[in-house]
C-alpha cells in the first residue's frame, strides 16, 4: 500500500496511524471507530478511518489493531479554518485561512487539493482526534475502570489507560527522499533547506534547525579569532582580556539578532501572529471531578496548594540534594587531579603527563551519566507534581534540568577560575570537558542509533519481506522532541561564552560539533525516527530565556576574568578594593547596556510590524462593514417579528 496518493481521491488516504493495544476489546474498537466517523454535528470527528488489512499481517504476533486515519479535502480545509492556520494571501501577506476567501489565497486551485502541506493535514487530524469528546458515556465501552464524563477528551483517556499505545503521522517517502538529498546527502557548504524542513516537519523543528544554523554561523568569527589568538599567543594565558571583552559583546548581540531572525521566519511561515490553540489537560493529569468555569465542562480539578506543597517540600529538596551530590563528585575529581599532579611532579614522564588528563575524562563521563540519571528523576518528579497543562509541565521540567546541568557541568570551572585562580588548569579542564562531552554525544546521538536501526531494518526485512511501510514505521523509534537538542546547544553556548577567553579553541570545536550535529540530526530525522507531528511554534520558547540568562552570567564571568588579569591589576597595584569596585561598575554598566540594547532593538523587524498592523487595520475595517451590514438586517427582522406579533 502506498503511503501517498491523490489527497482527495476515492477511499481512505492514510495520513495518521492510530495503534491500539493488541488485546483491545472489540466493543471498544467499534465504539472508537464510530465516534471518529460520526458527523461533527453529532459530536464526532467526521474523519475517514480504516483498519490495516489483515492480509498484510504476516506474523500472528503482530498487532492487528492498527488503523489508518485520513480526511476529505473539504474536512481538512474546515479544520485549517478552525485552527486559524496562516497561509500566503494574494497580496503576499500572511493571513488566517478562511474557506469563504479560499480563492484569494496563493496556491489555492480548484477544490484545494495540494493547498495544505501534508504536515498541516496531519496536524489538523491530530487536533480533531484529540478534541473528540465524550457525550453521555460514563466509561470507555469494555473498560469500566476507564471513566468518562461529558466533554472529556476520548483520545487522552485512552492514552492514559494505555488502550491507545501511540499515534503518529506517516512519512511521505518520495518527499522524504527529496528532502534527504537537499539536507544531508549532498556534502557541500550550503545553508539548510529550512522552508523544506518546515513544509515536511513543521515550524517547531524548522526553528530548531534554524537556530542551530544561526548559532554555528555566529560562532565563526569567534572561532577565527580563536585560531589567530592561539597561533600568535598560545602559551601566554594572561593575555586574554581582548578575547573576554569580545565575548561580552558577542553573546549579547547574537541573541538580540536571533530574536529578529526568528520573528522573520515565524512571519514567513505564518505562526508569528497565529492565535494560540486552547490547551487541554494533559493525558496524565488527575484529580477530583469538578466544574471548569472557563470551558463550562466537568473535568478533573487538582488544588494548586497541593501541587505547590509537592514542589517545595519534595521536588525542591530533591533538586538541592542532587546539587549537593554534584558538588561532592566535583571535590572527588579535584582530589584525583591533585593525586595525578603529585605523581607527575614527583617523576615527570610521558605517561604521567597523559595521566594528568585521565581525571578530567573520567569526570566528564561521570557528568554525562549524572545528567542522564537526573533527567529521568526530574521527569518522574515533574509528572508526580501533576501539572494540568503540557506547557506548565515542560516549563517546570526545563527549569529542573537546566539548574542541575548548569551546576554539574560548570561548577568545577567556576571553582578553578575564581577560587583556585589557576588559568592553566582551567584551560585544561575546559578542553577535557568540552571534547569528551562532544565525543559522548556524537556516539549516543548518531552512531549508536544508526547501528541499532540497521540491525532492526535487517531483521525486519528477513522476517517480513513483504511488510508495508506502515508496520516498518510502527517499529521505528519515536522522536521525543527538541528538548535534548536545545539542552546540548545551551551547554555548548555556556562553554563558549563563559570561559572560552582562556581557551580560544573552544569555539572552533563547537563549530565542528555543530556541523556534524546538523548532518547527524538530519539523518536521524529522515532515517531513524517516526515522523513527528507538526508543532506550529512562533519562537524557541523558554529556551530563549535560558540563553538570555546564560548571557547575563557570561557578562559577570568575563568581567571577573578581566578583573583578575595582570593588565587590570597593573592599573591598581596598591588597592584590591578599587579594582573590585571598578570591575563591579564595568559589569553593571555592561548589564545595563545589554538591557538597553534589548529595549532599543525591536524583536520584530519594522517591515513585519507594518504588515501586521496593516492586517489588523483591514480586519477592523472588515468587521465594521459587517456590523454596518448586519444592523439593517437585524432591524428588518425585528420589524417583521413585531408585525407578526401584532397580527
Amino acid at each position: 500500500m502506498e503511503v501517498l496518493g491523490n489527497r482527495c481521491g476515492p477511499g481512505i488516504l492514510p495520513l495518521v496511524v492510530v495503534v491500539l493495544s493488541p488485546d483491545t476489546k472489540e466493543e471498544t474498537v467499534a465504539w472508537l471507530l464510530r465516534r471518529i466517523r460520526e458527523k461533527q454535528q453529532a459530536g464526532g470527528a467526521e474523519l475517514l478511518v480504516n483498519q490495516l488489512r489483515t492480509e498484510v499481517v504476516v506474523k500472528e504476533k503482530e498487532n492487528p489493531n492498527i488503523f489508518l486515519v485520513g480526511a476529505s479535502c473539504q474536512r481538512l480545509l474546515f479544520g485549517a479554518e478552525d485552527l486559524g492556520l496562516f497561509k500566503e494571501f494574494s497580496d503576499g501577506s500572511m493571513r488566517s485561512f478562511t474557506c469563504i476567501n479560499s480563492h484569494n489565497f496563493k496556491e489555492f486551485h480548484g477544490d484545494g487539493d495540494g493547498f495544505l502541506s501534508m504536515a498541516e493535514c496531519q496536524y489538523i487530524i491530530k487536533h480533531e482526534l484529540e478534541t473528540l469528546r465524550a457525550k453521555d458515556e460514563t466509561h470507555v465501552p469494555g473498560y469500566t475502570q476507564a471513566k468518562l464524563y461529558p466533554g472529556k477528551s476520548i483520545i487522552r483517556r485512552l492514552q492514559s489507560k494505555r488502550i491507545l499505545i501511540q499515534m503518529f503521522p506517516l512519512h511521505d517517502r518520495e518527499e522524504l527522499k527529496r528532502l534527504s538529498f537537499k539536507w544531508y546527502k549532498k556534502v557541500k557548504p550550503s545553508l539548510q533547506p529550512l522552508d523544506d524542513i518546515r513544509y515536511y516537519y513543521g515550524e517547531g523543528l524548522a526553528l530548531y534547525f534554524g537556530f542551530l544554523e544561526y548559532f554555528t554561523m555566529a560562532l565563526v568569527p569567534l572561532a577565527l579569532m580563536g585560531l589567530l589568538y592561539c597561533q600568535f599567543d598560545w602559551k601566554n594565558y594572561d593575555k586574554y582580556v581582548f578575547f573576554a571583552a569580545f565575548n561580552l559583546i558577542w553573546c549579547t548581540v547574537i541573541l538580540e539578532l536571533w530574536k529578529r531572525c526568528s520573528a522573520s521566519l515565524a512571519y514567513h511561515w505564518g505562526t508569528l501572529s497565529r492565535k494560540k490553540v486552547f490547551e487541554e489537560p494533559r493525558p496524565g493529569f488527575h484529580g477530583i471531578l469538578g466544574f471548569n468555569p472557563v470551558t463550562g465542562r466537568e473535568e478533573p480539578l487538582y488544588p494548586n496548594s497541593k501541587r505547590q506543597l509537592r514542589i517545595y517540600l519534595v521536588s525542591l529538596p530533591f533538586v538541592l540534594f542532587c546539587l549537593y551530590l554534584s558538588l561532592c563528585v566535583m571535590m572527588i575529581y579535584f582530589q584525583m587531579e591533585g593525586w595525578a599532579l603529585m605523581l607527575h611532579e614527583r617523576e615527570p614522564t610521558f605517561w604521567t603527563e597523559i595521566l594528568l588528563y585521565i581525571p578530567g575524562v573520567i569526570y566528564a563521563v561521570v557528568i554525562e551519566v549524572m545528567n542522564l540519571i537526573y533527567r529521568y528523576a526530574a521527569e518522574f518528579l515533574t509528572e508526580w507534581e501533576n501539572h494540568r497543562l503540557e506547557s506548565s509541565y515542560q516549563n517546570h521540567l526545563v527549569l529542573k534540568v537546566l539548574v542541575f546541568n548548569f551546576l554539574n557541568c560548570f561548577a568545577s570551572l567556576f571553582y578553578i577560575a575564581f577560587i583556585m585562580q589557576d588559568l592553566v588548569l582551567l584551560r585544561q579542564n575546559l578542553a577535557t570537558l568540552l571534547i569528551t562531552s562532544q565525543i559522548i554525544n556524537q556516539f549516543m546521538e548518531a552512531f549508536l542509533p544508526y547501528w541499532l536501526q540497521r540491525r532492526r531494518n535487517k531483521m525486519a526485512m528477513k522476517e517480513v519481506s513483504l511488510n508495508v511501510q506502515v508496520r516498518l514505521e510502527n517499529d521505528m523509534s519515536t522522536y521525543l522532541g527538541t528538548f535534548d537538542d536545545y539542552l546540548e546547544l545551551f551547554l555548548l553556548f555556556g562553554y563558549v561564552s563563559l570561559f572560552s577567553s582562556v581557551y580560544p579553541l573552544a569555539a572552533v570545536f563547537v563549530v565542528l560539533n555543530n556541523i556534524t550535529e546538523i548532518y547527524s540530526d538530519a539523518f536521524k530525522m529522515c532515517k531513524l525516527f517516526k515522523r513527528p507531528f507538526s508543532d506550529p511554534a512562533a519562537n524557541i520558547g523558554i529556551w530563549q530565556l535560558a540563553f538570555e540568562a546564560m548571557s547575563v552570567i557570561a557578562i559577570v564571568t568575563n568581567c571577573t576574568l578581566i578583573g583578575m588579569s595582570p593588565q587590570a591589576r597593573a592599573f591598581f597595584p596598591d588597592s584590591e578594593m578599587h579594582l573590585m569596585l571598578w570591575t563591579v561598575a564595568v559589569e553593571h554598566g555592561l548589564l545595563a547596556f545589554k538591557f538597553i540594547l534589548a529595549f532599543l532593538v525591536p524583536d520584530v523587524p519594522k517591515h513585519i510590524q507594518i504588515k501586521l498592523a496593516r492586517l489588523e487595520f483591514e480586519s477592523m475595517e472588515a468587521l465594521k462593514k459587517k456590523k454596518m451590514f448586519d444592523i439593517p438586517v437585524l432591524r428588518r427582522v425585528a420589524r417583521e417579528e413585531e408585525g407578526e406579533i401584532n397580527t
